[in-house]
């Protein structure tokens, strides 16, 4: 009997590695590797309408960001202007408290303590007043303006022209860009024969 034959480990045939063997042809991918290849790799569709979702989701991320940010501004400027008005209602009830201090000394009077210590008063409350930013409007003499003045009377004004301002009844009075009051005025108008006469006859 031959040696080949007596069952010994020589004759077994080699077993499969992890590597070929020398000269062996490549191994080709089976069925498996080609189902993991498409799970991997989405459709061209499908990959697109991802894309088209993603897109869509930034967008709305993007739109809901400056809503927020529009509402954040939007209720700064209601807060600021809010705080602006609780200011100006404050200032307005000082200015019929100046009003009475100018008429007491428009007055006069023989007591000469008591005008100045209303003297004294006037000019502290009126420079508080500076300090805050209200600042006074005199128009005497100037174009009338219906956004900062209040027309009284509209008369013939001996050396004003047409439309100014001849007599100012009371002092307006704005803070930053508000208006506390508007000035009370007398606007000149050009005269008539009537009123010439008128004024010759007196």
């Amino acid at each position: 009997m031959s040696a080949k034959g007596n069952g010994s480990d020589d004759d077994l045939p080699a077993v499969v590695s992890g590597a070929p063997p020398a000269g062996a042809e490549p191994r080709v991918a089976d069925e498996d590797d080609a189902e993991t290849a498409l799970v991997a790799a989405p459709p061209p569709d499908e990959a697109e309408a991802l894309r088209r979702e993603c897109e869509e989701l930034r967008d709305a991320l993007l739109r809901r960001r400056a809503e927020f940010e529009n509402f954040r501004r939007r209720v700064e400027r209601d807060r600021e202007a809010a705080a602006a008005e609780a200011e100006a209602a404050i200032l307005r009830s000082l200015l019929d408290t100046v009003d009475n201090l100018e008429r007491a000394l428009a007055a006069g009077g023989s007591d000469g303590g008591l005008r100045a210590g209303v003297e004294l008063t006037h000019r502290d409350l009126v420079a508080l007043l500076d300090s805050l930013g209200v600042v006074a409007i005199v128009p005497l003499g100037e174009r009338f303006d219906p956004a900062l003045h209040q027309a009284i009377v509209h008369e013939p004004a001996p050396g004003f022209e047409e439309g100014t301002v001849a007599e100012v009844y009371r002092k307006g009075y704005r803070y930053r860009d508000r208006l506390l009051r508007p000035a009370m005025v007398k606007v000149a108008r050009a005269g008539t024969k009537g009123d010439e006469d008128g004024g010759e006859s007196q």
